[in-house]
């Protein structure tokens, strides 16, 4: 019996209308990630089959109320390179690239506190 398999087809993350411009901003001007579509309180990028999501919500208010709870991982070739860009624009990172036994991790916030991290992988033979 085989079993079906289920992907990761993207992540979505909900902010208020007053900060929708912030977030739209920060994810393509200062992040530069590759936009999909765009259209009012709606903002989608696109990897492949992978998307991340911006958009807005009624119910959703402020500032994440909880952080910690989910983080989005961002894969890139130079950590060092991609960490001085973001440090340049003027991204505030709460952890600064640091050595673990998988690679390599950076972490910061985008405008509504949401946790976000570079991830370089070390290659495995």
């Amino acid at each position: 019996m085989s079993k079906e398999t289920i992907d990761l087809a993207g992540v979505l993350i909900w902010t208020s209308a007053d900060h929708f411009p912030a977030m739209a901003t920060f994810y393509t001007d200062i992040m530069e990630l590759p936009t999909r579509s765009q259209r009012d309180g709606f903002i989608n990028f696109e990897w492949g089959e992978m998307r991340l999501t911006v958009a807005t919500h009624d119910a959703v208010v402020g500032h994440s109320s909880e952080p910690l709870r989910m983080m989005v991982n961002f894969a890139v070739h130079d950590i060092v390179k991609v960490h001085a860009r973001l440090v340049h624009r003027g991204v505030a990172f709460s952890r600064d690239p640091e050595r673990e036994s998988w690679g390599v991790v950076a972490t910061f916030e985008d405008p509504d506190g949401n946790v976000l991290q570079l991830l370089q992988l070390d290659v495995r033979k």
